[in-house]
């Protein structure tokens, strides 16, 4: 169910450390994925906002952890970019640390989104994002974007094979298809959102919804 709060999210603080973190946050929905993925356009269809996190065609653009308010001490977190982006080993060493150290002690954060490439899901780089959520006892939700590029039945297959693998690693998890293209998948982020940022209890994690 479409949830218009998402549309009147502002921006409220990006931070380049752990230390420069918003001090009065409730709870907190994070988004991270690697580079090129699509995440921060999925934000900005999710909240409606072309503008809100920036999108570029260069990899690894976004850099700090940048915070969204959609409620007083409510947020939506984009995390920085991750894999190939073309950076120094100094600065994919601070985030690779910076991002450990918010899955592992972000006492608000409620759920981790890891935002994947449809055709190209479970990578090194993500498995080691799923290994801090694990750790973290963070909720976990697999957002497979770019759908709009495979057929629907291509679609649903990825959806399942993704869920398997989880599932056979003993990952749990919840996932959905998702296309910023064609807008579709936003009902389906709207209710898990409100899930954890909302006093609606939070929904069981399987691999395949």
């Amino acid at each position: 169910m479409i949830n218009s709060a998402y549309f009147n999210a502002t921006f409220k603080k990006s931070a380049h450390t752990l230390e420069q973190l918003p001090d009065d946050s409730v709870a907190e929905v994070a988004f991270a994925g690697r580079s090129n993925s699509g995440k921060s356009s999925a934000i900005n269809v999710i909240t409606r906002n072309k503008k809100l996190a920036r999108t570029s065609k260069t990899p690894g653009r976004t850099q700090l952890i940048n915070h969204f308010e959609i409620t007083p001490g409510h947020y939506l977190v984009d995390l920085p970019g991750y894999g190939y982006a073309k950076v120094s080993k100094t600065q994919l060493a601070h985030w690779r640390k910076t991002l450990g150290g918010y899955l592992l002690s972000r006492q608000p954060l409620r759920c981790l989104i890891i935002v994947m490439d449809i055709r190209h899901p479970l990578s090194d780089h993500d498995w080691r994002l799923i290994e801090w959520t694990m750790e973290a006892s963070v909720n976990l939700h697999c957002l497979l974007t770019k759908s709009d590029k495979l057929s629907k039945g291509a679609a649903q297959r990825a959806l399942l094979s993704t869920g398997a693998t989880l599932e056979s690693e003993g990952i749990p998890c919840t996932l959905q298809t998702f296309s910023a293209l064609k807008k579709t998948g936003i009902d389906d982020a709207h209710e898990l959102l409100d899930m954890y940022l909302t006093d609606r209890a939070a929904p069981e994690t399987t691999p395949d919804q």
